[in-house]
């Protein structure tokens, strides 16, 4: 021996083919075949398994999404319902200023002036949704108007507002502050009638 290691090597065609290679698996055996049928059967639930568990996920993170992005909403319309219930008096203050402008002062620049600054308030006011509150006229509505005084009248219905005392405000449908308002009484008038 001369140290050198022979390899045997697979025998090869004319082609160059190795045939140990070449073979083709093995076609399963009938006694194979009822195992092979459960492995798929088995596959097959466990993959309608796992597009079920997805499905679910998809939905859970489509609702969570939905859930975040209202609360984000409220959060956002209670923000902004804060800022304008802190405007409103501010409002008040000015039409309170100008129902007791002197006559010889309403054509002076300053007063134009903050004539401007009020109707800008209310252009903020307006492009956010807020709307005032008709009462004067109207039947009370204790979800829009809070009775501050009540008064026996002839003039009026029984039960309708005869005066505002502080204007109201709805955001949208929702009141942002009900109306101030003097209710119409003709109790004493009823009762005479009746008796």
């Amino acid at each position: 021996m001369t140290g050198q290691v022979e390899i045997e090597r697979p025998p090869v065609d004319e082609a160059g083919q190795n045939h140990e290679e070449a073979q083709e698996p093995a076609e399963p055996t009938p006694s194979q075949a009822p195992d092979l049928q459960a492995e798929l059967e088995e596959a097959q639930a466990q993959a309608a398994e796992y597009l079920d568990g997805w499905q679910r996920a998809r939905a859970e993170f489509a609702n969570y999404k939905k859930r975040v992005e209202a609360e984000r909403e409220e959060l956002r319309r209670a923000g902004n319902e804060t800022l304008l219930l802190k405007l409103l008096p501010v409002v008040d203050d000015f039409e309170r200023a100008f129902q007791t402008l002197p006559e010889e002062t309403a054509d002076r620049p300053w007063v134009n002036g903050i004539t401007m600054i009020l109707r800008k308030l209310q252009v903020i006011l307006e492009s956010e949704g807020v709307v005032s509150i008709e009462a004067v006229g109207q039947p009370f509505d204790p979800q829009r108007h809070e009775a501050v005084i009540q008064e026996e009248t002839g003039d009026h219905p029984d039960g309708y507002v005869m005066a505002e005392v502080r204007r109201g405000y709805r955001l949208g449908e929702r009141v942002l502050r009900p109306a101030l308002v003097k209710v119409a009484s003709n109790t004493k008038k009823e009762h005479e009638g009746n008796g």
